[in-house]
């Protein structure tokens, strides 16, 4: 069985944090990572409903990105904000998914998701640009259920 507080080690979360930190310089899009146990919801639908417990909907441009784990059942999602999906194709976050896959099939948790975090943010760049003036508006921490 797999524990939330195993999946990552202190060092790997700050990997992560400081993954956020850097896609984040390039975009005003906000990114944040949930990590939990199990769902018994189809994933997608699971983190929608983070999405919405940590306030993603919330941001000004409507560009929030939340990655969500469920370790147990070794399942993952990518969800994003109504500003994003308003822009971008249906597969938009296809090269995300495939790249943080083929870390994840060779156990290279960390890096997945931080390859995914950095894909995301140069993704996100190109439709939300970092400006002067733009606040964190989120947390960079990695929550966890």
């Amino acid at each position: 069985m797999s524990k939330v507080e195993d999946f990552l080690t202190k060092e790997e979360e700050q990997d992560i944090v400081e993954a956020i930190r850097v896609a984040e310089k390039n975009t005003s899009g906000e990114i944040r990572v949930h990590i939990e146990q199990t769902t018994s919801k189809v994933p997608y639908d699971r983190a929608l409903e983070v999405f919405y417990d940590l306030k993603m909907n919330e941001t000004q441009q409507q560009n929030g990105v939340l990655f969500y784990f469920a370790v147990e059942d070794k399942t993952f999602a990518i969800c994003g904000d109504k500003g994003i999906h308003d822009l971008v194709a249906t597969d938009f976050w296809d090269c995300t998914k495939d790249a943080m896959v083929a870390q994840f099939k060779s156990g290279n948790f960390k890096q997945g998701i931080v390859d995914g975090i950095l894909n995301a943010g140069e993704q996100l760049k190109k439709y939300f640009p970092w400006s002067e003036g733009d606040t964190n508006e989120l947390s960079n921490e990695i929550s966890k259920g």
